[in-house]
């Protein structure tokens, strides 16, 4: 996983830098071995990465975590964008659901990214879910299963 987190990364980098923000990576989990599809999955958290980027106003402060619990490995992407509220935290990982945020960031895109991040992790036996604060940012949180 932790070569995958790599890849993402190198997808949005630049765009970060270009915008003078950062993203960090914490990957304290010893153990990261997942069965799981390299083009898929790099593309799960490339999409979670580019949001984050998209819904931060100014410089994207990203900070990315993994750590090990029991037999999974705990993948969190934190950002300091515009976060959500709870209602919109319920939904979001519809299909086609977009927050209407009255074109404040101008945000494109179709609503499909997180139902896509959703079905991926599922077909991996994990789980995603989002903790946020509207105006205090989100983070997705991922759940899967390690092999020996």
């Amino acid at each position: 996983l932790h070569d995958l987190i790599e890849d993402a990364i190198a997808h949005i980098e630049l765009i970060v830098e270009d915008r003078n923000g950062y993203i960090k990576s914490h990957l304290d989990a010893a153990k990261s071995s997942v069965l799981a599809n390299p083009s898929h999955f790099t593309n799960v958290i490339v999409n979670i990465l580019d949001n984050a980027v998209k819904y931060s106003q100014d410089e994207p402060k990203i900070d990315i975590y993994t750590e090990n619990v029991g037999n999974n490995i705990i993948l969190k992407i934190e950002d300091q964008g515009s976060g959500m509220t709870k209602s919109v935290q319920k939904k979001v990982f519809e299909k086609f659901y977009r927050e209407h945020t009255g074109d404040v960031h101008n945000v494109k895109g179709h609503g499909l990214g997180l139902a896509y991040v959703k079905r991926i992790v599922d077909d991996h036996q994990g789980h995603v879910s989002v903790e946020s604060e509207k105006g205090k940012g989100s983070t997705f949180i991922i759940k899967l299963p390690l092999i020996s």
